[in-house]
């Protein structure tokens, strides 16, 4: 009902307008692209600039393919509850999510040859979802085709509006088994070509461009306020899109993989880093990544960083600094208010999980063999970044310090905690070594047993002399 009184406004301002020859205040935006995070987030720009304006009318210039349905979805929800009324022209086509967004618009107008349907859901392959995600998207566009629920509006100036979208037509878009008689047959999925969604009221007219469009809606003076991204907005919008933020995961997993394999700081802790701010950074300022969720990460990393380097074996740190990071990346993609989950879907936090336990799991299949390709080169333009000769032994090269294979019988103390790795001082110099039966403390006096591939291995004393 609110839309149909946002409509007989629009009529009323129209004729009021032109009788006091005043300027009529348009914002346009292009919807050009797939729909995706950068899209939702240039129309709720958008939307708040004709705000600040006080824009008589909102005109979206589509032509897309379709794109994510969460971000569709966010669309014709903001389309459907803005109190400003929205039209818009379809310059070629408004496919699949497209279309879920074009009939949620007051008002469609195409250009001739231009097309909307075909809306049925298909994965990142291109195959057809499973029923329960077509069963959803059908029951959304059938709401939003209901959204304007009233008949006809013809106005004291004897304009027509055509107010109803058959609910059974938009399902129609998406199901290819729903039958019309004289509109589709079952076993083809729905789409209009411009003349045919006037037919059956889909279309409020055929234009050939936007300035064609108002002289048919009879507005002649008027001026457009064009929203336009800004270079940072493509930016976000780029580092946003759920693709390449698998793919900066996997960029964060690749580069601490290698920095492991590697001694010291090197380039791949850099990559590492450079892609988690980058994943971070523009859901930051989206408003999605919050302080608690970042930290969570960090602490998640700082855990499982313990559990390598300080804490023997794999355990609760290990696992719980797994658990944190995942939660950390995944809530930071969903739109939560602090620790407010109210307004959160389901499947926006499904989705969000996805994206990342499927690009972790990527990340390190990747890594891994990554790894052995780069490690194992013997040949090719590889095969300089890993050291494979071997010196052979018989060849006079000995893998181990000599003054260490000297170490067996000496006494020294603990110079910290062994458990059983640590270090100890023997004659003044600190040496790596392990605890062959039990943890030692710090300051007890030990004594070397043996040493075996380069390590040292040391038993408690109490006849020792600490030098």
């Amino acid at each position: 009902m609110k839309r149909f009184f946002a409509a007989l406004s629009l009529v009323f301002l129209l004729t009021g307008l032109k009788a006091a020859d005043s300027t009529f205040v348009i914002v346009k935006f292009n919807i050009m692209e797939q729909i995706a995070p950068s899209v939702w987030r240039q129309t709720q720009k958008a939307f708040e600039q004709a705000d600040s304006l006080d824009a008589q009318l909102i005109l979206i210039h589509m032509n897309t393919y379709g794109g994510t349905v969460v971000d569709a979805d966010s669309i014709r929800t903001r389309i459907i509850n803005s109190d400003i009324p929205v039209w818009v022209f379809i310059d070629n086509n408004a496919a699949s999510a497209g279309a879920l967004i074009s009939i949620a618009c007051d008002s469609i107008y195409m250009r001739p040859g231009a097309n909307i349907g075909a809306a049925t859901v298909v994965d990142q392959t291109g195959q057809k979802a499973p029923d329960k995600m077509q069963s959803y998207f059908r029951s959304i566009m059938r709401a939003t085709a209901q959204s304007h629920g009233a008949d006809t509006l013809i106005t004291a100036t004897d304009t027509l509006i055509k107010w109803f979208r058959d609910p059974e037509i938009a399902e129609a878009m998406v199901d290819e088994d729903v039958y019309i008689k004289g509109i589709i047959d079952t076993g083809k999925v729905l789409t209009f070509t411009a003349v045919e969604a006037m037919e059956h009221g889909f279309c409020e007219g055929i234009a050939d461009n936007v300035d064609d469009l108002l002289k048919q809606a009879n507005i002649n003076n008027y001026v457009i306020e064009e929203y336009k991204p800004t270079r940072i907005d493509r930016i976000i919008g780029f580092l946003t899109n759920p693709i390449i933020s698998g793919l900066l995961i996997m960029a964060i997993i690749g580069g601490i993989y290698f920095e492991l394999q590697t001694p010291g700081i090197g380039f791949p802790l850099i990559v590492s880093i450079l892609a988690a701010i980058g994943y971070f950074a523009p859901l930051y300022l989206e408003g999605l990544a919050e302080n608690w969720e970042i930290i969570l990460f960090i602490v998640g990393l700082i855990l499982i960083a313990l559990e390598i380097f300080v804490i023997p074996g794999f355990g609760v740190a290990g696992a719980s600094g797994i658990l944190l990071a995942v939660i950390g990346l995944t809530l930071s993609l969903v739109n939560n208010i602090r620790f407010n989950f109210e307004d959160v879907e389901g499947k926006s936090i499904l989705v969000a999980l996805l994206t990342v336990t499927v690009s972790l799991f990527l990340g390190f299949i990747l890594s891994l063999w990554l790894g052995r390709k780069l490690f194992t080169a013997t040949h090719g333009p590889l095969q300089g970044l890993a050291l494979t000769s071997t010196q052979q032994k018989d060849e006079g090269f000995i893998g181990v310090d000599v003054k260490q294979l000297q170490m067996v019988g000496k006494t020294g103390i603990a110079y910290t905690v062994l458990r059983p790795s640590g270090k100890v001082r023997i004659d003044n110099d600190i040496w790596d070594a392990k605890a062959e039966n039990s943890f030692i403390d710090k300051n007890q006096p030990i004594v070397v047993v043996r040493q075996e591939a380069g390590q040292l291995y040391v038993e408690k004393t109490e006849n020792s002399d600490p030098s």
